[in-house]
This record gives C-alpha cells, sequence and structure tokens, in this order.
C-alpha cells in the first residue's frame, strides 16, 4: 500500500498525528505553561480542517472495500469539523477555568478528536465491521469526556448512565449484525444489498441494527438517557453529543436504508413513519415541561430528530441533500444555542430560563444570538432553520406523507411556543437579580461572530444547497 492509496484517508491520517502532537505536547509543557497547549490544539485542528478541502475531489477504496471515501462523505466531514471547531472555541474559557488548575488540558482535545475520528471512521464504512469499530471508538471517549468534570457529581452519574445505556445499545446492535451477517453471508453493505435468502431473519437483524442507531440519535423510545447525559455533563460535551455525534448517525442510518437495506424499503419507511411521530411529540411535549436550559435542549434536539426523519424518509437523493443541509444548519443553530447557555453557566452559574429574565438589558449580544439560534430551531423565518424545515417538508410530501408533513406542522407550532419562552425572559420579562453583564474571551467571540453570520445567511446562499444537491447526485 502507496502514499496514494493511504491519502484516501488523509484526514483520518492527520488527525491521529494531532491527537499524538497535542499529548506530545502536554508531556513537554511545564505547568504553568499548560495555556500554550489550548493555542497549539487549535492550530492543529484548523490546520487538519483546511486539509479535508483537499478530499472534495477524490474517491476510491481501502482495506477491501471496508473503508470507502467519496465527495460527498468528505464534505460531510469537513462539516463536522467545523462544529466541531467552533465547540472547540467556545470551551477555551472552561478549559482555562476548570481544566488547567486540574492538570487536564490536553487530554480534552484528544478524547474529543478521538471521539471524531471514530465518527469519520463510521461514515465511510463499508462493512459492518468498519461500522462498529467507528461507532465503539466514538462512543468510549465521549463517555470519558461526560465524566470529565469528575468533581461533580452529577458528571459522573451522566457518565455511568450513558456507559450502562451504550453497552446495552451496542450489544443489540452487534446482535443484529450477526443476523444480517448469518442471513447474507457477508458484512459489506454491497453484498447484504444483493442477498435476500432469509428475510425473516434479516428484519430481525434489521430491527436491532435500527435500534442501536435509533441510540446514538435519541429516538424515541431510545431517548431516556439523553435529558440525564446533557444536564450531567459539561456543557460544550452536551454540545457535541447534539449536533456532531447524532449528525454522523444519521448519515450513517441513510447510507444503510438507501444502499445496504433498499430492497426493505416499505418496511423501513413504516418504522421510521412511526419514530418520526413519536420522536416529534414526545420531545416537544416533554421541552414544554423544561426549566433547566441543558434539559430544554436535550428535549429540543430529540424533537428535532424527529424532523430530520422527515428527510431521511424520503429514501432518495432529494432526501440526502436535505437531511446534509439541515444537518449542517442544525449544527449551527444547536451550537449557537448550546454555547450562550454555556457561557453564562460559566460567568454565573446559571441554568435556568427564569434566570434569564432581563439578561437583554445586561448582555444584549448574547440575547440576540440565543434568540436567532431559537428561531433557527424554530424554523421561523428568516434565519437558516426555516429553510432547512421548509426542504423537509418538501421531500416528505414528495413522497406522499401529507399526513406526517401536517404532523410535522402541528409540532412546529408546539416547539414555537416553547422556543419563545426563553427569548420572553431575556427580552420582556424585567429582574431585581438580573445575569451581570460579563465579557467573553477572544475565542467565544470569534466562534458568536461566525455562529450568528452562518445562521443568517446559510438559508439564503443557494448555492450551497445546490453544491450539496450535485455531490449527493454522485453518490
Amino acid at each position: 500500500m502507496n502514499w496514494q492509496q493511504l491519502s484516501l484517508m488523509q484526514t483520518e491520517i492527520f488527525l491521529v498525528l494531532a491527537v499524538l502532537l497535542v499529548l506530545l505536547a502536554d508531556i513537554f509543557t511545564g505547568k504553568d505553561k499548560k495555556s500554550r497547549i489550548i493555542h497549539l490544539a487549535h492550530l492543529l485542528f484548523a490546520a487538519v480542517f483546511v486539509s479535508s478541502f483537499f478530499m472534495l475531489d477524490k474517491e476510491g477504496r481501502l482495506f477491501g472495500g471496508s473503508f470507502n471515501t467519496y465527495p460527498l462523505v468528505a464534505f460531510f466531514k469537513s462539516i463536522l469539523m467545523l462544529g466541531v471547531g467552533l465547540i472547540m472555541l467556545q470551551s477555551v474559557e472552561w478549559v482555562k477555568k476548570e481544566l488547567i488548575p486540574k492538570g487536564f488540558v490536553s487530554e480534552f482535545y484528544a478524547l474529543m478528536w478521538s471521539s471524531l475520528l471514530g465518527l469519520f471512521f463510521m461514515i465511510s464504512a463499508g462493512d459492518f465491521l468498519m461500522f462498529y469499530l467507528g461507532l465503539e471508538l466514538s462512543t468510549m471517549p465521549v463517555a470519558g469526556l461526560v465524566a470529565f468534570e469528575f468533581y461533580r457529581k452529577r458528571s459522573a452519574e451522566a457518565a455511568l448512565k450513558m456507559v450502562l445505556l451504550a453497552a446495552m445499545a451496542s450489544a443489540i446492535m452487534l446482535f443484529g449484525i450477526s443476523l444480517i451477517y448469518a442471513t447474507s453471508g457477508s458484512i459489506y453493505f454491497e453484498q447484504v444489498r444483493a442477498s435476500a435468502e432469509m428475510p425473516f431473519l434479516e428484519l430481525v437483524g434489521f430491527a436491532m441494527l435500527l435500534a442501536g442507531i435509533a441510540f446514538k440519535i435519541s429516538l424515541v423510545p431510545f431517548h431516556f438517557w439523553t435529558a440525564d447525559v446533557y444536564e450531567g455533563a459539561p456543557t460544550v460535551v452536551s454540545n457535541y453529543l447534539s449536533v456532531i455525534s447524532k449528525g454522523a448517525a444519521v448519515y450513517i442510518l441513510m447510507i444503510l436504508l438507501f444502499i445496504t437495506l433498499r430492497r426493505y424499503e416499505q418496511t423501513w419507511t413504516i418504522a421510521l413513519y412511526i419514530l418520526a411521530v413519536l420522536t416529534m411529540f414526545v420531545g416537544n411535549l416533554f421541552a414544554l415541561r423544561q426549566q433547566n436550559m441543558k434539559r430544554f435542549l436535550a428535549f429540543s434536539s430529540i424533537a428535532q430528530a424527529g424532523f430530520i426523519l422527515l428527510g431521511v424518509i424520503g429514501g432518495n437523493v432529494l432526501g440526502i441533500k436535505t437531511v446534509i443541509y439541515f444537518l449542517l444548519i442544525y449544527i449551527f443553530s444547536n451550537v449557537a444555542a448550546f454555547g450562550v447557555v454555556h457561557v453564562i453557566a460559566m460567568h454565573s452559574g446559571k441554568e435556568n430560563i427564569d434566570d434569564y429574565e432581563g439578561l437583554y438589558r445586561t448582555n444584549p449580544r448574547l440575547s440576540l444570538l440565543l434568540m436567532l439560534a431559537l428561531f433557527s430551531l424554530a424554523g421561523i423565518p428568516p434565519v437558516a432553520g426555516f429553510f432547512g424545515k421548509f426542504f423537509l417538508y418538501s421531500t416528505a410530501a414528495s413522497k406522499g406523507f401529507y399526513w406526517l408533513v401536517f404532523i410535522a406542522v402541528v409540532n412546529v407550532t408546539i416547539s414555537l411556543y416553547y422556543y419563545l419562552l426563553p427569548v420572553r425572559a431575556a427580552f420582556l420579562r424585567r429582574s431585581e437579580n438580573p445575569i451581570p453583564y460579563f465579557k467573553t474571551d477572544l475565542y467565544s467571540k470569534i466562534g458568536f461572530v461566525i455562529l450568528a453570520l452562518g445562521l443568517i445567511l446559510i438559508g439564503l446562499y443557494s448555492p450551497l444547497y445546490e453544491y450539496i444537491a450535485k455531490l449527493s447526485e454522485i453518490l
């Protein structure tokens, strides 16, 4: 195997090198200079991110088809890296305040990048073995990140819940994969597609596989871990779970459904229909009851997963490009919302919606960004989320799922109410003891500016959607 072949894994190789370099830097950096690792980590990740764009014109396979790359998956990896980069910008102040005094800096970046590496292997997988290895590689580091605030009881508790439930979901998924292998005689996606010897057992295996992926996406009824883990984990880790991990799981779900299990389209369409309805209603109705902003955004992310299924259920090129476009918008919306919650909690220790009363009078810029993010999640024009949801509805309607679109519109109406609760608290309510004015660090400001511009411009920049559509047709 020469470098030309290995260059198909260029992004993954560079990411591994970045992990090694940041760990080596920690060894050779004195205790009083640990903050330098933060700057090094951002430079390394920026270099890997820029290099990922050189993969947009490459296509090929490695290891007998276990690892695949093509323009669409390369572009999606760049989207995930953009999300991780924005989360890293938001985390700088937290790393300086919480991690450096306790001697943990490089470990944070190494675990996050290792999880991202696992997601890259998962979405490039050409067989179930690579898919499962990537899934496990992405899950274990995140469990460590959830428990990173080990000096807080709720963080350790959240990690324990995640590990136990993830292990159960992984076991169910692995058994499902074994049934698929038993019926098809192969673990390669393309060969499984061509086999149909024992359809009943294969359908049982598919159901178990879907259950495991549904856990990763937080689809109902596999969502019970989400709110507790999001609340207990550090906010930057909750942010990562809500967008990066979920986005990769949605992508591999589309690949499995549209390519490997295409002949069972009628069956999985019914399953996704039911899951979409349950997920939208449960996510939205439970979000109505939340006071803690992290639990509020956790149930919001569950509801958004239900909306994403409207695009997946399309089962065609239109569905692929719509879902990827929506995931890009969702990354900007959710990262912005979690980012505001994070900096407020960092400076005031407050996380409840009522604590945001009068926020606009003391911190107007954060209030405006929070409003943009929540409006985008709700699908209110002219922010980007409106266009994302509109395309999702169009995809479902193009396949004749008019009742599903109607149910989605009902759920959007429900979501409008609770998304406006924090906005009302920040802009219309007064408080005798509002959150005081505070300044965010330079890294956070840069991230917030990028997020604000993205929320406004992505929906209006039609060539981006057309570019995604072009890549989807190649797939």
